[in-house]
């Protein structure tokens, strides 16, 4: 399983280091993630507190990406990606150094606009790199982003058990992944066109289209890791560590899709995989609805998981070639597809009040079959390009 795709790893040059990149970005965010819950300690915040909170890196983000896609049209891709990831390696100090909440939402804004930015600067050169070898690279590259934020969440935790204080755990953090950005980044290739064109556009239709796609899986990825515990734990009565495993079992089967989905994509096409995901999500989801059991929920969960892992790369390669400058495109795609990482889990919870939580995972059943209904949006190819679609 290993040994091919290491080996197709590095058949493409700069894709290694464009993938430690991607790796470097989960990474952080994956150790942040394990740390909310000592800044909520140390700061004594209520569950609404936290929330409001939450909400600022999600803001932060979808203002800084049509900016951050101009950017890396106008200035060197490999630099800009650089500063980005080596500034949000710093940022991340930023909330559990606030002494207040009025700073930790400042902190946590801008580290959500850092984020934001430095995820449309790599993508706008993995559909480079894409362009480059002639063949889908997105999905794995994404794999290598889920890697990354796992390996953070597992050092996160033992630094939690071992009560470490997180201002330390982050610094440590911190330290580490802006060396391996210095090293890296400078061997990743330039690959964005700089011609002149316009600094921020209004995104054509068909990149709208590409980002509602994104939407539906982004949606459901929301959706999982935000509700899925506590379905186990309300729904089929499951004991706290079982619960626990259903988001395990989800993003596990996301980062597995995600790996191998390349070889899928280069089979199938774009189009094709994202409709077989949309149906295979859809599935998964409905398992939830019906489950009376912990195991069948946890399988559902999972099938989630597979069915839109290459959902948000493809659709991310597509907005990079639906217009002339792939990191206008990339962004405009991420602005209209992250929304979604701001409406579900109130969506979600909102329907689970009036209704029920299957009712609710019924509606991202809906959307799942949405976005493989608009797959076809994801047939583009850039402007004047030779290649067209890597797939």
């Amino acid at each position: 399983m290993i040994a091919p795709a290491t080996k197709a790893l590095a058949a493409t040059p700069g894709r290694i280091p464009v993938a430690v990149l991607f790796a470097v970005h989960g990474a952080i965010n994956g150790s942040f993630a394990t740390r909310i819950p000592w800044i909520r300690d140390r700061l004594d915040l209520d569950p609404g507190a936290l929330g409001l909170a939450l909400l600022a890196p999600a803001l932060g983000a979808l203002v800084a990406m049509p900016p951050a896609g101009a950017l890396v049209h106008r200035r060197d891709g490999r630099t800009v990606t650089g500063v980005l990831l080596a500034a949000m390696a710093v940022a991340v100090l930023g909330p559990v150094l606030a002494p207040s909440y009025a700073l930790l939402w400042l902190a946590l804004l801008v580290f959500g606009a850092l984020a934001g930015a430095a995820d449309v600067a790599m993508n706008t050169q993995a559909v480079a790199l894409e362009e480059r070898a002639g063949r889908p690279l997105m999905s794995g590259l994404h794999g290598a982003w889920s890697l990354g934020g796992m390996a953070g969440s597992l050092t996160g935790v033992a630094a939690a058990h071992a009560d470490v204080d997180a201002r330390v755990h982050l610094a440590l953090v911190a330290t580490l992944l802006l060396a391996v950005t210095g090293v890296v980044a400078r061997k990743t290739p330039r690959g964005v066109d700089r011609s002149e064109g316009p600094h921020l556009a209004w995104p054509s239709r068909p990149v709208l289209i590409i980002g509602l796609v994104g939407f539906g899986a982004v949606f459901a990825e929301g959706a999982c890791a935000d509700w899925s515990a506590i379905y186990l734990r309300d729904v089929v009565d499951a004991g706290p560590a079982t619960a626990a495993a259903a988001y395990t079992a989800f993003a596990a089967a996301m980062a597995l899709g995600r790996l191998r989905g390349d070889r899928v994509v280069a089979r199938a096409g774009p189009v094709a995989t994202v409709r077989g995901g949309g149906a295979l999500a859809a599935a998964g989801a409905l398992t939830v609805v019906v489950a009376s059991t912990p195991p069948v929920a946890i399988a559902g969960f999972a099938l989630v998981g597979l069915g839109i892992a290459t959902v948000v790369p493809l659709a991310f390669a597509a907005g990079g070639r639906a217009v002339p400058h792939a990191g206008q495109g990339i962004a405009a795609v991420a602005t209209v597809a992250y929304g979604a990482g701001l409406a579900a889990p109130g969506i979600v919870g909102a329907i689970a009040s009036a209704a029920s939580l299957p009712a609710a995972f019924a509606i991202v059943a809906t959307l799942c079959v949405a976005f493989a209904a608009g797959a076809g949006a994801l047939r583009t190819s850039r402007a004047g390009s030779r290649t067209g679609s890597a797939a």
